[in-house]
């Protein structure tokens, strides 16, 4: 998955986020707006996680995540 996708259609992916990282408040999802900086400083703020285990954590999600031609944008193909 391509980070950019993620960053344009962050209002999608941020349940994603949250159903993942439930320590993460709504004000930290709005703050983190889909960079991937923000969401690992926030991943240790809020999980006590080092850097490398917060990148760690953000590779293993963003590789679960589909990577459907449509992306988040398109939907399902009927």
């Amino acid at each position: 998955m391509n980070w950019d996708r993620i960053e344009g259609n962050w209002k999608q992916f941020r349940g994603n986020v949250r159903e993942r990282w439930g320590k993460l408040t709504d004000d930290q999802l709005d703050v983190i707006a889909g960079k991937r900086e923000q969401l690992a400083g926030k991943l240790q703020e809020a999980y006590g996680y080092s850097k490398d285990q917060a990148e760690r954590e953000i590779g293993e999600w963003e590789s679960s995540l589909p990577t459907q031609a449509g992306g988040a944008r398109g939907g399902r193909p009927s």
